[in-house]
């Protein structure tokens, strides 16, 4: 394999690049028009733009990627995550067109891209799963009988659905076929697919997932887990490994649940497995993710594995070169998604410039990202602007550094989550270990960070007044603190004008 295209863009595109020339590998780069001067681009050695902004015209274009690869002679094609990762038609276009698809096979895909055709699978592996319905449900009735028989509240969810989209909590029959009708309509529109299944509504959980690598040889093995809890809109934002919760039984355990998950669909590659985690620590498998995962370097970085590496050293035939008694947990990492979103607004995303963008830097801190100061960020796309993370010898050091870390960053132009970094890692309930999924609702106010945003306008409207003046010498005190409070005005304006 000595040229791979990446069919992605910003930071894991970059991310994929870096490894591949450690590697001796070409890449190519496919961007849209408005990533033409992103990084990524610049970082390939050669670079290709497929189409408009839109990701329809552009990113999510799999005829327009493998005429690009077939073109430039590529031997493979990495589709990072997002867009056409977990795209089973992709996966096999790839393949007939003689290019081989860095990734699990389409088979695989398919199976675990349904969350129904999944737990179907694995079902045959004696893998603990959530009390619920056997397949997919459309008859209201049928679905009501079936809720009351496992009792209330339980969780009503799309079969193809993902990011929290077609998902519906219902607490009881009188609000049943409301939220069941919504359940449907909203899976239909996202996924064009309505169907829908119903399991038991699992009230304080913990999110975690086990890292799984396999070959072609039959070989899986797990690289241990990683706490997801720390959530928005079902969406993850803090993410740490080892789980501060697990005990090495229940850490032994759940990686065998997960290799067992691999096996019952031949997986090969990088591949997540997700489960729910109760107070007793009893855990239940939630579904399998086909790809390489956003947070996949906390996992990199207490285990020394480059995932990305061995995807395609899998992918170009070759055995894994470890087995699991070689693989061994060193020390801890965190991980925050750095997104461009108002914590003050819902989490809303935010648009703009990056006026200031300044890495934080020292030992343990590693930044994934795909911006730099001066570009704007786009609408079309997630806002997630870098991927912050902290490694120490232990969970306290992590935490330390990362505080540290967030500290340093320096980003201005556009809202962003790094205040509300700084909230999560100081809150009790996360330096205690003792969280779960409903930690944002529970404890998360936009006020507490209020506070913070009132020195950040001071700070910006300062620097509004000192260039109103032209550098020169300071005006009294009066005309100074009226041009702050104009520069203040402007600030606030210009935010909410972002926004709208």
């Amino acid at each position: 394999m000595k040229k791979i295209l990446v069919a992605n863009r910003g930071e894991i595109a970059l991310r994929i690049m870096r490894s591949a020339r450690e590697m001796g590998i070409k890449t190519v780069a496919v961007y849209s028009e408005a990533d033409r001067n992103s990084p990524h681009v610049r970082y390939a050695d050669e670079a290709v733009c497929i189409g408009p902004a839109s990701s329809k015209e552009s990113y999510l274009r799999g005829d327009k990627i493998v005429e690009v690869a077939r073109k430039l002679g590529v031997d493979g094609i990495h589709p990072g995550y997002g867009f056409l990762s977990e795209n089973a038609a992709f996966a096999q276009l790839v393949k007939d067109n003689g290019i081989q698809f860095i990734g699990p096979t389409p088979e695989a895909i398919v199976i675990m891209g349904s969350k129904l055709a999944a737990k179907e699978a694995v079902k045959k592996f004696d893998i603990p799963m959530v009390p619920g319905s056997e397949g997919a449900i459309t008859d209201v009735g049928e679905a009501k009988t079936l809720s009351e028989k496992i009792g209330y509240p339980i969780l009503i969810k799309a079969s193809a659905g993902g990011g929290g989209k077609g998902m519906r909590v219902v607490n009881n029959s009188a609000e049943f076929e409301e939220q069941m009708q919504r359940a449907q309509s909203e899976a239909l529109s996202a996924f064009g697919d309505g169907s829908v299944f119903i399991e038991k509504f699992v009230g304080s959980p913990k999110h975690i997932e086990v890292q799984i690598l396999g070959d072609n040889f039959g070989n899986i093995v797990y690289l241990f887990e990683r706490e997801c809890s720390i959530q928005r809109r079902h969406q993850k934002v803090v993410e740490e490994a080892p789980s501060s919760c697990l005990t090495p039984e229940k850490r032994k355990a759940i990686g065998e649940a997960a290799v067992k998950v691999g096996k019952s669909c031949g997986y090969i590659g990088a591949g997540t497995v997700e489960f729910l985690v109760d107070e007793a620590l009893n855990f239940y498998f939630l579904e399998m993710n086909t790809r390489l995962q956003v947070e996949h370097p906390v996992t990199e970085m207490i285990t020394g594995v480059d995932l990305v590496k061995e995807q395609i050293k899998v992918a170009r035939g070759e055995k894994l070169s470890f087995a699991q008694s070689d693989l061994e947990i060193h020390g801890h990492a965190i991980e925050l998604r750095v997104y461009a979103e108002d914590p003050l607004n819902n989490f809303l995303p935010d648009i703009g410039k990056l006026v200031q963008y300044k890495k934080p830097e020292g030992p343990g801190v590693r930044v994934d990202d795909g911006y730099e100061e001066g570009m704007d960020i786009p609408i079309y796309y997630d806002p997630m602007l870098a991927k912050l993370v902290a490694y120490g010898k232990d969970r306290t050091e992590a935490i330390d550094r990362l505080l540290r870390a967030i500290h340093d960053y320096k980003i201005t132009g556009v809202r962003n989550t790094l205040s509300f970094g700084t909230f999560v890692l100081h809150h009790p309930d996360f330096v205690s270990g003792k969280f779960d999924t409903n930690f944002v609702g529970k404890n998360f106010k936009p006020e507490y960070l209020k506070n913070e945003a009132e020195d950040e306008m001071e700070i910006a409207a300062l620097l509004a007044a000192h260039i109103f003046e032209g550098g020169g010498k300071k005006k009294s005190t009066v005309a100074q603190s009226n041009h702050i409070q104009a520069g203040k005005s402007n600030w606030v304006r210009n935010r909410s004008s972002m926004r709208d």
